[in-house]
């Protein structure tokens, strides 16, 4: 594949093409301008680019990429810019082309459970337009008031809901994509069942804009649950979380919206470290778990089927102790807890974050085999594995030991990570569960998947992106 594309320079020419299709204030020069699109959260990765551009439509993505690929320019796509491993990125001076600008909400539809919108919307805003007309719009992150509709989807964002809706492969009816050499492909179909031909828009979904501009989508709504009932469990190991997931499955059924993890190591951390956040238990446990029963009819069901779930695993012996949120504001308290994990962390140094997932029924023996991995590379390294422990999604971080300088923990990446992924793909598991491949995974792919795989993916990104000029670098 032809990816000298990534080394063109922007001549003032094509700068001054590229403003007159966005305007001049929607092109951003200025080094301290850009600097919000080029350095990720974590401050991991810092980016290079030639320009940065605001489109403001489609059609003006649409002309951008029309440019770019007569003249062999790569463009790097960003939506709001958390992702984790490096996709968003420009590093060899590219065009990064911003969709924030893309904000229409260009449909709602209570009674059809659709809503269309554009890829700069950001997930807190198309929740809130569902919830505006009584509909629920599942997808749930920790940095849902800044990432994007369009970066959810060319990552493919998981969260806390995929247990009950899926991921957001699973919440996509229709896509508008911008293609490399221009085109439009409009595909924002609000059909449940179409059954007439390749279905594109999987293409594209976690593609991480390496094949097309996602400027648009067509998502699934929900009904929204009148009630929700919250549980904070402590339990001793690992094998009674499983055994404590597997029963409130059985019992709750669809009800059962989320079932997160997490270990004592990481409630410490968000303790010690983030404001107005309060222990649930006088006495600490191991092992926690955060579960959501929710229910249709405000009748009091949910909670009744939480507490029978929590007191059948209770007399199994299956659990410590276990506090059941009295209030909407505890049960917010309960999840800060859990979703503050990530930002504590960076108060403690290095940390090496691997997004993994493996068959649920395997995660406790992972977790040890890991465990023993990484203590090989690392004897002091402090593991923090929590996640979305109902679909397989461990979030396996390894936080800088105590009396080890950050830079020569932080030289230990590569090592740490390979050991990560070797228990991985012992199980039968993932290497990137929910935050993509980016240039953070991009070598330790071409490990993990086959060699039919890979050449299948290169072909659709020949066929697709014939120049190189998308994303080039990333995941492939």
């Amino acid at each position: 594949m032809n990816n000298s594309s990534a080394g063109v320079a922007l001549s003032p020419a094509i700068i001054e093409r590229v403003s007159a299709i966005v305007g001049r204030q929607h092109l951003l020069i200025d080094a301290d301008q850009q600097l919000p699109y080029l350095r990720e959260w974590r401050e991991l990765y810092q980016g290079r680019a030639g320009v940065v551009v605001r489109p403001g439509s489609t059609d003006q993505v649409a002309e951008i990429m029309a440019l770019a690929n007569a003249h062999a320019i790569a463009v790097v796509p960003q939506a709001g810019n958390t992702g984790l491993v490096g996709g968003q990125l420009p590093f060899n001076g590219e065009i990064l082309l911003s969709v924030g600008r893309l904000k229409r909400l260009r449909q709602v539809d209570a009674a059809g459970y659709t809503m269309t919108v554009e890829a700069g919307v950001t997930l807190a805003e198309a929740q809130a337009a569902a919830a505006a007309v009584d509909r629920l719009f599942p997808l749930s992150l920790a940095s849902e008031g800044s990432a994007q509709i369009g970066g959810n989807l060319a990552s493919n964002a998981g969260g806390a809901g995929v247990l009950a809706y899926g991921t957001a492969r699973a919440l996509a009816l229709g896509l508008e994509v911008v293609l490399a050499d221009g085109r439009v492909l409009p595909a924002l179909s609000t059909l449940k069942k179409d059954n007439s031909g390749y279905d594109l828009k999987h293409l594209f979904i976690g593609s991480e804009g390496t094949l097309g501009i996602i400027t648009a989508a067509t998502l699934r709504l929900f009904p929204r649950p009148a009630e929700t009932a919250t549980a904070f469990v402590a339990l001793a190991d690992l094998e009674r979380v499983l055994a404590l997931f597997a029963a409130a499955a059985a019992a709750a059924g669809s009800s059962l919206t989320a079932f997160e993890f997490m270990p004592r190591l990481a409630i410490d951390f968000v303790l010690k470290h983030v404001a107005n956040t309060r222990d649930p238990f006088a006495t600490p446990a191991p092992w926690y778990a955060l579960i959501d029963v929710s229910g249709l009819k405000p009748d009091g069901s949910a909670e009744r089927q939480m507490l029978a779930i929590l007191e059948a695993a209770a007399e199994r012996g299956l659990i410590v102790d276990a506090t059941l949120a009295s209030s909407v504001a505890q049960a917010r308290d309960f999840w800060r807890l859990r979703d503050l994990i990530s930002q504590a962390q960076k108060h403690e140094g290095g940390n090496v974050k691997n997004d993994v997932s493996v068959p649920i029924a395997s995660i406790p023996a992972f977790i040890a085999r890991a465990d023993a991995l990484v203590l090989g590379v690392c004897p002091a390294a402090r593991r923090l594995a929590f996640g979305h422990f109902g679909d397989g999604n461990v979030h396996y971080n390894i936080a800088q030991p105590l009396a080890m300088p950050k830079a020569q923990f932080l030289a230990l990446w590569q090592p740490l990570q390979a050991a990560v992924n070797r228990a991985v793909l012992e199980f039968g598991g993932s290497i990137s569960a929910e935050h993509g491949i980016g240039v953070m995974k991009r070598d330790a792919l071409m490990a993990a998947k086959s060699p039919v795989a890979l050449d299948v993916m290169r072909a659709i990104k020949q066929a697709l992106d014939p120049k190189g000029i998308l994303n080039p670098g990333k995941l492939l």
